[in-house]
């Protein structure tokens, strides 16, 4: 099997070349490479870029969840880079985001659910398990997870757990709406957001919850073929390679996963990481087989060529399994 390809990471844009050092090479922060790269990353143009669309967050009214522009998955791609929330550009949008807890203890976006889709079609401050756990991971990925106001939110997001993993819940301010699927069904997204939250919260890392939410993602992978819930598939297009992080999608999938030691030694983590590694070249490299064209532009929104992001992705998820460890 090929190595990574450190090399040819490493001669990428700033933000590639500043997460191969960390998490390949596994240099720290205080190495004077590691430094250097990463203040190329945060002084690079296209993170500056989404810095200042972020600084008039929330931005545009959320309608879809999925919809790649989102600013809170805008948000949540700068704190996959590693941006800090004492940085300039970032402590002015944590402010804001902050500024919006709800009474339950979730950061509220404003929303806009169609009557059509059982919502009221006007604006309302609220929050989703769609949402939600991704403003608190990257609140947490910046480095707040500490702050009681954050404490606060992933305590109450966490404790809407059930047997079957997280339902589709909302804020009480949308009242019964919910998504297309049937009410005792476990949400495949609420539940790979939720993960990636806990993720980084070692009170919960290990928690009955992280547990439950693990056991549903693999189940629904092992039964891909018969369970749908909320018309989430895990077919051909869930299998598809695409970059960043943003819906239900294999490599999304693979990387929350990865992030829980107990995971990785699933057969059934086995058999998807088996899937992931078929698709890799024979000089260790991935190339997108689906982009999100609202991130045009970047090097990973292209299937013409090998991506630098994609693969050091892809390697970073194989390397917390233990395939070709340093």
């Amino acid at each position: 099997m090929p190595n990574p390809p450190l090399d040819w990471l490493l001669a990428g844009e700033p933000f590639v070349a500043y997460r191969a050092r960390v998490d390949l090479l596994g240099l720290s922060e205080d190495e004077p490479q590691v430094r250097a790269a990463r203040d190329a990353m945060v002084g690079s143009a296209p993170v500056q870029a989404l810095l200042t669309e972020l600084a008039d967050w929330p931005g545009v009214v959320v309608a879809s969840h999925k919809s790649a522009g989102q600013p809170f998955h805008r948000l949540t791609f700068l704190a996959d880079l590693g941006l800090r929330a004492t940085e300039p550009g970032v402590a002015p949008i944590v402010a804001q985001v902050l500024a919006r807890p709800s009474a339950e203890g979730p950061f509220e976006l404003p929303m806009n659910i169609g009557k059509a889709y059982g919502g009221s079609g006007e604006e309302t401050w609220a929050w989703a398990l769609c949402d939600a756990p991704l403003i608190v991971y990257a609140l947490a990925a910046f480095g707040l997870a500490a702050e009681p106001p954050v404490q606060a939110a992933v305590a109450h997001l966490a404790g809407l757990v059930r047997d079957n993993g997280w339902p589709c819940a909302v804020s009480p301010k949308l009242g019964g709406w919910r998504g297309p699927g049937r009410k005792d069904d476990p949400c495949p997204f609420a539940n790979l957001a939720m993960l990636k939250a806990l993720s980084l919260f070692p009170a919960w890392r290990d928690s009955a919850a992280s547990r439950t939410g693990v056991e549903t993602l693999l189940t629904l992978w092992e039964r891909s073929w018969e369970l749908h819930p909320y018309i989430f598939y895990m077919g051909t297009d869930f299998r598809k390679l695409k970059a960043p992080f943003i819906w239900y999608d294999l490599l999304h999938v693979l990387d929350v996963l990865s992030r829980f030691p107990w995971a990785r030694d699933d057969p059934r983590f086995g058999d998807m990481l088996g899937v992931l590694r078929g698709k890799m070249d024979g000089e260790g490299r991935f190339t997108p087989e689906s982009v999100w064209q609202a991130w045009q532009g970047w090097e990973f929104a292209q299937k013409r060529a090998p991506s630098r992001w994609l693969t050091l992705l892809a390697w970073r998820i194989m390397r917390r399994a233990g395939v070709n460890k340093a």
